[in-house]
């Protein structure tokens, strides 16, 4: 990224509001440059005064669902309302080339015209959680410009998606209506941190199959305890094409913060979550610094066929890289 900024340009620009310089920063936090992180990590800074007031909001669901349709029907429904919106729609990148191809704004097309909204794609970069590494942060950013709701669209429904709930206020599920086959297809940890249900789709010939779902879903969260918020997770049938359920969506999302904010349990969740990105921030930046060290990176290039191979434990090559680290930094391995 050339012709970087000053920090505080960056960081100006982000709390005034400016489209261009909020993408340029975000950019620089999606760099793996070490210099651009270091920068990137002064600019969240700077504008962390200016963050923690909008209403994070994580939506996800299997592919199919209509994930970016929901978005682009809910993110209308709060412009025409009054509010700001920004979305963060990850898309899923290659584990061979890493690209992706980030192609949400060409699905959002009403909302990316809204000049009360704003939408970010990015690729996820083979994250766990179904969320870029630099999510966390582009959030921040997003507040700092003043969006009062953020929207995190996530790759999609996988035992590890449930990541997302460390970095929202209110984990959406949206399921097919489909009961028995969803089911079967929505993992035990999703249900577990889902704040609340969206059974999308619910029109024309599908609405009974809908309304049958939904029957569904809300007799086997009965099994399940209330969240930590202390409440169970309400199951609404939607539209996007029809524009019906979502103002019912609203109210619950609205009905869900004020709960929490007045039982303190909104702050405690934001709490935890600043220490998660914290450690989870650490173990990717170590891994990366890790692999970086010349002598680790050559060895790991000479043990990755024996691996392969079975020839060598990945216990023993761990043992061997710790090893090479710690020779190559003086200490006694």
């Amino acid at each position: 990224m050339a012709g970087r900024h000053h920090a505080q340009v960056y960081a100006t620009g982000v709390c005034a509001g400016d489209r261009v310089m909020l993408s340029q920063a975000i950019t620089l936090i999606e760099s793996t440059r070490e210099s651009d992180m270091t920068l990137a990590a002064e600019v969240s800074q700077l504008c962390l005064p200016h963050t923690g007031r909008s209403f994070r909001i994580g939506i996800t669901g299997p592919p199919g669902v209509g994930k970016s349709t929901f978005i682009e029907a809910l993110g209308s429904y709060l412009t025409r309302s009054g509010h700001t919106v920004a979305v963060l729609a990850i898309d899923p990148s290659s584990t061979r080339t890493r690209g992706s191809i980030l192609g949400d704004k060409t699905r959002m097309t009403t909302l990316a015209r809204d000049p009360q909204a704003y939408i970010r794609p990015s690729p996820s970069g083979g994250s766990l959680g179904g969320v870029a590494r630099q999510t966390r942060d582009t959030l921040l950013l997003c507040e700092a410009a003043g969006f009062d709701i953020i929207l995190v669209e996530t790759v999609g429904v996988g035992q590890s998606e449930t990541a997302v709930s460390d970095m929202v206020d209110f984990f959406l599920l949206l399921a097919l209506p489909h009961a028995g086959d969803e089911l079967q297809g929505i993992k035990k940890g999703i249900m577990e941190t889902a704040d609340g249900i969206v059974v999308h789709k619910a029109d024309g010939e599908l609405l009974a199959r809908a309304r049958s779902a939904a029957a569904t879903l809300r007799q086997a969260l009965r099994y399940f305890p209330p969240g930590d918020a202390g409440l169970r997770p309400e199951v609404l049938l939607c539209s996007s094409l029809t524009q019906t359920g979502i103002d019912e969506v609203w109210r619950l999302l609205q009905a869900y913060r004020s709960h929490t904010v007045a039982t303190g349990y909104w702050e405690l969740r934001r709490q935890r979550q600043r220490i998660t990105w914290v450690e989870e921030a650490l173990r990717e930046r170590l891994e990366r610094t890790f692999f970086r060290q010349a002598g680790v990176s050559a060895l790991w290039e000479t043990l990755r066929p024996d691996v392969q191979d079975n020839t060598c434990a990945p216990a023993q090559a761990v043992e061997l890289l710790i090893q090479a680290w710690q020779t190559q930094r003086g200490e006694m391995p």
